[in-house]
């Protein structure tokens, strides 16, 4: 299953055996600043993403991005494990957005007002100017997206069946999966303690793609 950065982080710290205030001291940073980098409000910049992996053995590479193995392949002794610093330095972009207040994966509720903004977190690799991240309430989403996670969304994205997505119905907001037919758009939850619900087209006032979830760790 494909992970975030900041469980990747995790992880690696974990697989080294440090705790949040060893590998803080390791890389010199505060250990509140591992803990949001592992809880995801906030991505470390390249500098730290390669004293991460420096000091927890990783790949630089499966940290940025999950692909590949998690550590370096086994070498001769002596010999020299390649790392192109430079290639990682090109592909991270870091982005401030708006955290704005909080989306219901439950029932409709007009809660989320857009031009309200609480706060920012960065976040990396998202290339849609107009996106935003929401703090979800509710379960009817879990496993997969908890009460107290962060989405982000991108109201640049194409929506297609089976997304996740926020939706707008008659001035009320919600977060659901999602499927299209020629009539109705079908809201889906991912925790079946919650019952599907299907709104006439003509009611949706925006759907707006989930591009990224954030782990309340």
């Amino acid at each position: 299953m494909k992970t975030n950065i900041a469980e990747r982080i995790r992880l690696a710290r974990e697989n080294k055996g440090y705790d949040q205030i060893t590998l803080a001291r390791k890389i010199d940073v505060a250990s509140r600043t591992v803990q949001r980098w592992e809880g995801g409000s906030q991505v470390p910049d390249s500098n730290y993403l390669i004293k991460l992996a420096k000091y927890t053995n990783v790949r630089p590479e499966w940290l940025l991005t999950g692909d590949g193995e998690m550590h370096h392949p086994l070498q001769p002794k002596g010999k020299v494990i390649p790392f192109n610093e430079d290639a990682l330095l090109r592909k991270v972009t870091m982005v401030d957005l708006p955290l704005l207040s909080t989306v219901p994966a439950g029932k409709t509720a007009a809660i989320f007002h857009p031009e309200y903004v609480e706060k920012y977190i960065t976040v990396d690799n998202i290339k849609d100017p107009r996106a935003f991240a929401l703090i979800v309430k509710g379960r009817s989403m879990s496993p997969m997206i908890e009460d107290g996670d962060i989405v982000v969304v991108s109201p640049q994205q194409e929506v297609r069946s089976g997304d996740i997505c926020v939706i707008r119905v008659n001035d009320e907001d919600v977060l659901k999966k999602i499927k299209i037919d020629d009539e109705f758009v079908h809201l889906i939850p991912i925790n079946t303690s919650f019952e599907p619900i299907s709104v006439r087209k003509r009611d949706v006032m925006f759907l707006w793609k989930v591009v990224r979830v954030i782990k309340n760790l």
